[in-house]
């Protein structure tokens, strides 16, 4: 892919928090604190992925994949996945805000 990765800056927003491992899974940048995953993200089938832990923005992704269901998925457990081009990447304050919710989620301590 010529075209500029639109999860480069995911990517690097990810590396900056503390006490994080960055690793590959198949084709996927994956990054993890206390050896829970919290985002993994890049190229795949032409476009791109990303996949966030999400809690209280689920009900907003459930709306975006209600309205999009080729860009996005709910999975049974916490993961939500993003799929998005460089010509339309994902919003970025959306991005940004279940990036820190699933960093969040990952470094909770377990009730």
């Amino acid at each position: 892919m010529s075209e500029p990765d639109p999860t480069l800056p995911m990517r690097e927003k990810a590396y900056l928090y503390p006490n994080v491992d960055k690793g590959t899974a198949c084709t996927q940048s994956s990054f993890k604190v206390k050896g829970k995953a919290f985002l993994f993200a890049g190229p795949q089938g032409g476009r791109y992925k990303a996949m966030f832990k999400l809690k209280e923005s689920r009900a907003e992704a459930t709306d975006l994949a209600n309205k999009h269901p080729d860009n996005y998925q709910i999975g049974s457990n916490i993961w939500v996945t993003a799929r998005f081009s460089s010509e339309e990447p994902m919003p970025e304050d959306v991005w940004t805000r279940w990036l820190d919710e699933s960093y969040a989620l990952s470094v909770a301590k377990k009730k």
